[in-house]
């Protein structure tokens, strides 16, 4: 199957051949997309050639049915004979995920970005019930239903593709035994006939005039709501702060209220455990697309992944007992830490005034960066601003109404993440990290802030934080 096939059904539908055919960039599957279009971009579709007729027959079908529904999804256009290959709606290149990215690097979501999470979470339940009305099961691929089968599927795929490519020693005996206790569980929440997107994250949705629109459920199925709710929310680099995250579990528990009244509190009890089955599964798919495939995308998620799952274990699974000592050793093996020979690494971030002299590194080692703020616009500039700092509420709206300081740091994160993970990797011990302003309040204190914040969640490492102009200092631990 080629191109050739898409510019057929392109010119049986349109009436002419297409101007422009070009590739789209893949994802994690090995479906081809392309944009064809005229040449000055006009009667734009995307064509799909597919590997597996079974899953572009499931994914024609749901697109056709949710439509029906009035849930915002492509629209099939046109479909090949062998159904190999179609055509469908172009909803354009903006992705949930990106645009969300500031966010993201800086884990201080905007309103427009909440604001975007928030709709799309809302209409989560809608694809979840209205969608599976009518529904015929039987055309999901590879699985009908969320079943005791898939379920250990899944739970192997993280035993055989992540935990044996680790090293790590373990009793496969005992693991079955916490993989069978949780199957049980899952399976006690999979009661009804409800819809379950599988893989409903950020990179699944796009976004057109404001609106969220759903794409790649192909692998759902049948089976319980919590699992989708477990994939969006806990996406591992959508790197949403708590606080954040049971604000959109809130805003789902009242859309979810017009098809199924639940107590929030049953609803959390029951979550945890689909957080954690989702979390294994998708290291077990980082870990083949990634070790096994070499695809660089899903080897830099890793990281993220072990954050998340390092952060659930703060809560622990004693239902679990073996699998959650486990994961207590894998999330704290020396490939997801960072140290060699127990040195763990420290790393100091201030902001400070350089009207009062750059800041003294004290270890003597003397490297690490020195960032100037003094480029992004400058509260302090403005009278109302000149009582606060960049941790309050005012300021920090300012400054990321401005925009400016978004880019500035994804810079400096990408330079400071760099070092970081070269510092654990040397085994070094400190590094230093100083944001300078014209004051020292307003635009270092934000941005020290933020890194900081932004290190001890990707890292798991000491992290030292000093506002020297307010005399303020923080520390944030190594979580164990």
């Amino acid at each position: 199957m080629d191109i050739t096939t898409l510019t057929r059904l392109y010119t049986d539908l349109k009436g002419h051949t297409p101007s422009k055919v070009i590739e789209l960039p893949s994802s994690g599957s090995n479906r081809r997309y392309f944009r064809l279009s005229e040449a000055d971009g006009s009667d734009n579709v995307i064509g799909v050639l597919g590997t597996s007729k079974e899953e572009n027959s499931a994914f024609i079908y749901m697109a056709r049915h949710f439509a029906s529904k009035g849930i915002p999804v492509p629209e099939v256009l046109a479909v090949s004979d062998d159904t190999m290959a179609y055509l469908q709606t172009d909803l354009g290149d903006s992705l949930l995920f990106g645009e969300i990215e500031k966010g993201r690097v800086t884990r201080s979501f905007s309103a427009h970005e909440k604001e975007l999470m928030a709709l799309t979470i809302s209409r989560l339940p809608d694809i979840q019930f209205a969608g599976a009305d009518g529904l015929d099961f039987s055309v999901c691929y590879p699985s009908v239903d969320f079943d005791v089968r898939s379920i250990m599927w899944d739970l192997n795929y993280f035993k055989y593709c992540f935990l044996k490519a680790t090293g790590l020693e373990f009793s496969e005996d005992k693991l079955e035994d916490d993989f069978q206790r949780l199957t049980t569980v899952l399976m006690e929440s999979s009661e009804g006939n409800t819809f379950m997107y599988r893989d409903f994250q950020s990179r699944n949705v796009m976004i057109r005039d404001n609106t969220p629109w759903f794409i790649d459920f192909q692998g759902g199925r049948r089976g319980p709501f919590y699992y989708d709710v477990a994939s969006f929310l806990w996406q591992a680099k959508a790197n949403l702060p708590d606080k954040l995250r049971h604000e959109l579990l809130d805003i789902y528990l009242q859309s979810l209220n017009k098809y199924l009244p639940i107590r929030r509190e049953e609803f959390l009890e029951r979550l945890r455990h689909f957080v954690l089955f989702r979390t294994l599964q998708v290291l077990g798919a980082y870990g083949f697309r990634g070790y096994f495939e070499k695809k660089p995308h899903f080897m830099q998620s890793v990281p993220f992944a072990i954050a998340n799952l390092r952060n659930l274990l703060q809560k622990p699974y004693t239902e679990y007992p073996y699998l959650n000592e486990l994961l207590i050793r894998l999330v704290n093996m020396k490939q997801f830490t960072d140290g060699l020979d127990g040195k763990r690494l420290t790393v100091r971030v201030l902001s400070f005034a350089y009207k009062k002299g750059i800041p003294n590194d004290p270890t003597g080692n003397g490297g690490g960066y020195i960032f100037d703020c003094r480029a992004i616009n400058n509260p302090g500039k403005y009278d109302r601003y000149k009582p606060f700092t960049g941790l309050d509420a005012n300021v920090i709206k300012f400054l990321e109404d401005d925009g400016e300081v978004y880019t500035f740091l994804e810079h400096c994160h990408a330079l400071v993440d760099a070092s970081v993970q070269r510092y654990i990797d040397r085994g070094f011990t400190n590094l230093m990290i100083a944001y300078g302003c014209t004051g020292g309040q307003h635009r270092s204190v934000y941005c020290a802030q933020h890194t900081a914040e932004h290190i001890a969640r990707k890292f798991n490492i000491r992290v030292e934080l000093v506002h020297r102009e307010q005399d303020m200092q923080q520390t944030f631990n190594i979580k164990e």
